[in-house]
């Protein structure tokens, strides 16, 4: 239905297996479960980078990493190419963020009206240069820090999440239910990303339960693969864990996701309260999600189900309630969001482009091919996920081995069907299937020259080094 207002919720880091609509009945995330309920669940949606700043960039293009080229966490969107909300401003209509951006400065026009409360990229918009440098591959000594700050408390950015939820209230509470125009608000938390200190009411919620143990965690048996394990290396946040703060950790992600739940429901009941929500389409997501210890991982940059699968659901008017299997991705917000302001989308030659979320509500299409890419620090090379209806390939570019997953019969992707002969055929139609979509091979190289002129952009390896290191970004919105 066409000229309604729209309100984005956006978290960071939250995979979609610690919220109770997706099927875990230890999350206690009952505003999100409510808006689920309520709205379509989808239950195969992906980011298009398992990392922020590439993720951030398909929300705000439409477009996959690899025609946006924002590919890593030094490579941000500064409006280079135009956004959904440049589009929807030169309309008239007022396009609104509150919270987390990180998009490269408050100089550059990204599209918005306005931003509250903005977070952009460190280093003077520089972000983290130093995972530019991937060959070789330069060492990361900020992972130990995750597993120095865990349980109950207060953090730099819980405050921040408050903050952006009571200017989300205030500013809902000034609209008129009498605009003459739709408008779309975009609201962007930190929760549930690490530094894994949750609120102590929300810690204690978990305090004496028993949250499901990590699978395929170390050990012979753990699943091998040469560039997972160099990312492994790596990304070694699990290996400063003990048994006891891991348990720790993880009760602290659930808690920061129900702490996230709760803001989210301020957001919610304000909507509810200014008299809007039934003209006001709502999407819930996240950018990425967090491995939260499943094969002996912790946080994002993998293409596995944790780290790339994302929570997306939509609510709003005609918009019936229930579960849908079409695999989508942020890739598709842009449409989506154009068509409920403007009642326009723009239509696409290629199943896996953009397209709006309520095209599949009442034509679901399950064997929809959605792509995710990664080209950032950790990785001595791009590689990418395509799924295509119950398979899911990752294709690892310079001549490494794919890995092949059946998801129906194998969620939790510990059976690596690569190998075996009769799965030699579904492995060469997934093959064609992505290359059908890229060139991988020659976007892996595209990314590495883009990545050596930035490098040389910021002064060379000597000044990328010198810049300031982190395991998350600090906080200094402004």
């Amino acid at each position: 239905m066409p000229g309604n207002n729209v309100l984005i919720i956006m978290s960071d880091e939250h995979t979609r297996s610690v919220m109770g609509a997706y099927g875990n009945p230890l999350a206690k995330t009952p505003a999100l479960d409510g808006l689920a309920a309520s709205g379509q669940r989808f239950d195969n949606a992906y980011t298009p980078s398992p990392i922020c700043i590439p993720a951030r960039a398909s929300f705000a293009t439409g477009k996959p990493v690899f025609e946006h080229r924002c590919w890593s966490s030094a490579e941000p969107y500064y409006g280079q190419q135009e956004s959904w909300m440049h589009r929807l401003r030169a309309r008239g209509h007022d396009v609104v963020s509150i919270g987390k951006l990180h998009y490269r400065s408050a100089g550059d026009d990204c599209g918005f009206s306005e931003s509250l409360l903005p977070m952009y990229l460190a280093n003077g918009g520089a972000g983290w240069p130093q995972g530019l440098q991937r060959k070789p591959m330069v060492e990361f000594a900020d992972t130990r820090k995750l597993a120095a700050q865990l349980g109950p408390g207060e953090t730099d950015y819980t405050r921040y999440d408050r903050d952006i939820t009571a200017a989300a209230r205030e500013w809902l509470g000034r609209r008129s239910n009498n605009d003459d125009r739709p408008w779309v608000l975009f609201v962007s938390f930190i929760s549930p990303h690490f530094p894994l200190v949750a609120p102590e009411p929300f810690y204690r919620l978990y305090e004496n339960v028993d949250l499901p143990a990590a699978f395929d965690r170390r050990g012979i048996q753990q699943q091998r693969h040469p560039v997972i394990e160099i990312m492994r290396e790596f990304w070694d946040y699990a290996d400063h864990f003990d048994a006891e703060s891991e348990v720790v950790a993880l009760r602290s992600y659930y808690g920061l996701c129900s702490f996230l739940d709760d803001n989210v429901g301020q957001v919610l009941a304000a909507l509810e309260a200014s008299g809007q929500a039934g003209n006001t389409q709502v999407i819930y997501t996240s950018d990425h999600g967090d491995m939260i210890g499943n094969h002996g991982i912790w946080c994002k940059s993998y293409m596995y189900e944790d780290s790339a699968g994302i929570p997306m659901v939509i609510k709003g008017p005609g918009i019936q309630p229930g579960s849908n299997p079409t695999p989508v991705s942020l890739n598709d917000i842009a449409a989506s969001v154009e068509l409920a302001v403007t009642g326009e989308s723009e239509p696409v030659a290629e199943p896996w482009r953009g397209r709006p979320l309520t095209e599949f509500i009442d034509a679901p299409e399950p064997g929809r091919p959605v792509l995710s890419e990664y080209h950032d620090g950790g990785s001595p090379c791009g590689f990418y996920m395509l799924r295509l209806g119950r398979w899911k390939l990752v294709y690892f570019s310079e001549g490494h081995r794919p890995q092949l997953f059946d998801l129906e019969a194998d969620p939790r992707e510990l059976d690596d069907l690569v190998d075996q002969p009769e799965h030699a055929a579904q492995l060469d139609i997934m093959v064609r299937a992505l290359q059908a979509i890229l060139d991988p091979e020659a976007v892996n190289r595209q990314a590495f020259d883009d990545q050596a002129r930035m490098i040389e952009r910021l002064g060379g390896l000597e000044a990328i080094h010198a810049m300031k290191s982190f395991n998350h970004t600090p906080l200094d919105p402004e």
